[in-house]
This record gives structure tokens, C-alpha cells and sequence, in this order.
């Protein structure tokens, strides 16, 4: 039988919490570039499930993957690391 293999988690900030059930969670991360060594920073948005609406516009959180729940929605609010103030 096969195992599942570890879902992917990311951290990000809540930028927009306007819809029901759904945060808009901006991940930001460092990549180096190939030839000229330097770090980039790299930036994605994605769609995330939040159940209980308890997220807000600035609240870290962390995503993690999941069975695509409508047609944006792949990932899952977790838990929030830190509130906004």
C-alpha cells in the first residue's frame, strides 16, 4: 500500500479577507539566481480555506496544501502564527 507523502506548507501574510470562508495569502521567499549568485525575492499569492473566518488582513498564518476545494482554492489556513495588531 502507499503512503501519502508530506504536504507542502508555506508561510504568508493575509492581504484580503472580503470573500466568506477564503484569505488571499501572500507568500514571499528567496531564491538565488542561477549565474549571477544574488538572492531575488519571489512573490505568489494563493487562495486559502478559512473555516471559521477568524483571519484578518495582516495575520501571518501558515497554508497548507490540500484537495482542491473549488476552482481557486487548493490550500488550507492551518494556524495563524501571529495577529495582526
Amino acid at each position: 500500500m502507499k503512503t501519502r507523502g508530506m504536504k507542502r506548507q508555506f508561510t504568508g501574510t493575509i492581504v484580503s479577507d472580503k470573500m466568506d470562508k477564503t484569505v488571499i495569502v501572500l507568500v514571499e521567499r528567496l531564491i538565488k539566481h542561477p549565474l549571477y549568485m544574488k538572492y531575488i525575492r519571489r512573490r505568489a499569492k494563493f487562495s486559502a480555506h478559512d473555516e471559521a473566518n477568524e483571519c484578518h488582513i495582516g495575520d501571518k498564518v501558515v497554508i497548507t496544501e490540500s484537495r482542491p476545494l473549488s476552482k481557486t482554492k487548493r490550500w488550507r489556513v492551518s494556524s495563524i502564527v501571529e495577529k495582526a495588531v
